[in-house]
This record gives C-alpha cells, sequence and structure tokens, in this order.
C-alpha cells in the first residue's frame, strides 16, 4: 500500500501573488517537518494537500491518489487547521460525536470510536467538559481526536503548538509522535523547536520556494564549523547585530554572552561551539536574503537564551 505524498512542480498563484512555486516533496510515513517564516506558503501548501484550495499547476498524489480526486483524498486525511475552532457550548463527547456525523460516521460507529478517541488524546476525564472552558492545549488534542477519528492514512496540522504553555507544548507534541507510527503526520510551523523536537525529515519554505529539503542531521550540517560564542559589552550589541548574523543573546548586566553564525571566527576571543537547528535554520535564510531584507521579513536575528 502506497503510504507516500509525492508533490512535483506545484505552485499555486492568486492572483498575480506567486504563494507557491514549483514546489518538490516526497514526504514518507512518519513525522515530517515544514519549517518557514509567517507567509511563506506554509498554509496555503497544507490546503492544497487537504483539497481545500486548488493547485494552479503542478502534480500532488497521496498515497498515490491524485489530489484532484477530492473526495478519496479527504477519506484519507485528517486536518487541524491553525484556527481551529469548535462548539463553544457543547461537551468535548458531543462535539467530537456531531463532527463524527458531519464525516458520515454511523451512530453505532461513533458510540465506540468517540471514547476511544477521547482517551488516545488524554480527554476521557474531560469529555463532559464544554469546549469554551477548556485549555488552549486541551481543545487542540480535541482538535487532533476529530482529525484522526475516521483512521485516515494522513494527518496534517498547521501550527498546532502556538500559544500554548511550555508544558501543553510537549505533551501535544508527545501526542504527534504517537500518531505517527504508523502513519504520515506533518507538522507544518515557524516554531523551530517543535520541528528539533519531533521530525527527522523536514523542508524550509519561504517566499512560497523549497530552500532546504533533507534530514535535521543535513541541516545541521549546514553550521558545522560556523557557530561561535563571546562574550562581548552590552553596549556593543547594537553593532555587533548590524554586522554579524547574532543568534542567541545572554545579557548579565554590562556584559553579553552571544552566539554567531559566521564563515570565519568573528572576533578574537569567540569559541567555537556547537550549533544547533535554529542556527542552522537562521543561517539558510540569512544565505537567501541579504540581511536588511532578511529583518524585514521578520527573520530578524533573534534574541533568544541559549
Amino acid at each position: 500500500m502506497n503510504t507516500e505524498i509525492e508533490i512535483k512542480q506545484l505552485s499555486k498563484n492568486f492572483g498575480k501573488k506567486q504563494a507557491l512555486l514549483n514546489v518538490d516533496l516526497t514526504i514518507k510515513q512518519g513525522m515530517f517537518g515544514l519549517l518557514g517564516p509567517n507567509g511563506a506558503g506554509k498554509t496555503t501548501l497544507m490546503k492544497v494537500l487537504t483539497t481545500l484550495l486548488k493547485k494552479s499547476s503542478g502534480e500532488v498524489n497521496i498515497c498515490g491518489i491524485p489530489v484532484e480526486n477530492c473526495k478519496q483524498v479527504r477519506g484519507m486525511i485528517g486536518y487541524l487547521p491553525q484556527d481551529f475552532s469548535m462548539y463553544g457550548n457543547m461537551s468535548a463527547y458531543e462535539a467530537l460525536d456531531y463532527l463524527a456525523v458531519l464525516s458520515g460516521m454511523e451512530k453505532k460507529e461513533r458510540q465506540k470510536k468517540v471514547p476511544q478517541m477521547l482517551e488516545k488524546v488524554n480527554l476521557e476525564h474531560q469529555q463532559k467538559v464544554k469546549v469554551k472552558a477548556m485549555s488552549g492545549g486541551m481543545r487542540r488534542r480535541l482538535g487532533i481526536a476529530q482529525a484522526i477519528i475516521h483512521d485516515p492514512k494522513v494527518i496534517v496540522v498547521d501550527e498546532p503548538t502556538a500559544g500554548l504553555d511550555p508544558e501543553e507544548r510537549v505533551r501535544f507534541r508527545n501526542l504527534l509522535c504517537e500518531i505517527a507510527r504508523d502513519r504520515i503526520v506533518i507538522l507544518s510551523t515557524h516554531i523551530v523547536g517543535d520541528i528539533e523536537a519531533t521530525c527527522e525529515e523536514i523542508a524550509v519554505l519561504n517566499e512560497g520556494k523549497i530552500l532546504f529539503r533533507g534530514t535535521v542531521s543535513e541541516l545541521l550540517h549546514m553550521v558545522e564549523g560556523k557557530v561561535y560564542k563571546a562574550e562581548v559589552s552590552t553596549m556593543e550589541l547594537p553593532m555587533i547585530k548590524d554586522t554579524f548574523l547574532v543568534t542567541g543573546i545572554l545579557t548579565n548586566g554590562s556584559t553579553s554572552t552571544i552566539k554567531i553564525v559566521s564563515e570565519e571566527s568573528p572576533m578574537k576571543d569567540a569559541i567555537l561551539c556547537n550549533g544547533d537547528v535554529e542556527d542552522a535554520y537562521m543561517y539558510l535564510m540569512h544565505q537567501y536574503h541579504d540581511p536588511k531584507k532578511c529583518r524585514n521579513m521578520g527573520v530578524q536575528t533573534p534574541e533568544r537564551e541559549f
């Protein structure tokens, strides 16, 4: 049985705006990460895969089925969109049961599957709780339950952990990894940590183009021998950030420890250190844009602790 997604020369236009341009990807069973800044085209790609948008050109096959066969493809895909919302006055059980009705599931099957799905996403003890009273993480888990209740081969989740607290984020990522054992799960996000913690195969999308596709190890290899750590005066930070690709800042009064990605040693006392996925991602984006344009696109070097 075919358990992969094949995307060949996929393009999508909205009038004169090119949202996707000649995208080529093969996505196999397991967790696949799609990483990119806001506005990169990730949601557009997800909506094409889930038949919610028609492609402008190219070829997309979902487990051997052309994406044009909407009914067949929708039967194989579970989708958790970025702006997923439920029926607030319904209980968790009622909302999931209603969504199962909309998917065409008979009553006898629903009586069996709804409790199973609530247990799978660790909501069996909240089945009577109204959706509007749930935390963001609980609602996302309920969203996953509706996405998998018809046992799809492919799960597509778009920015699933945005706005979640750290504990809920970890719990949700673990749930996705468990689900991915026997199906394709596509995780689309701008949060590098989610990709690093869950995915081995990834692609980086920006301005509708694939900048990178491969493994996390291959992405990390891009910054091997290029990541430095140095202690500098806090007063020097603005000048340093204008000159170098700074991916980490830890300030302690008048001094700051910084992390820099550079082809060569950026300063006299800089020490080589191990890079992470965020360093590699920022380096990749920096290579694609000139620094000024990179800042204007909202992917300026972040001030993060490490």
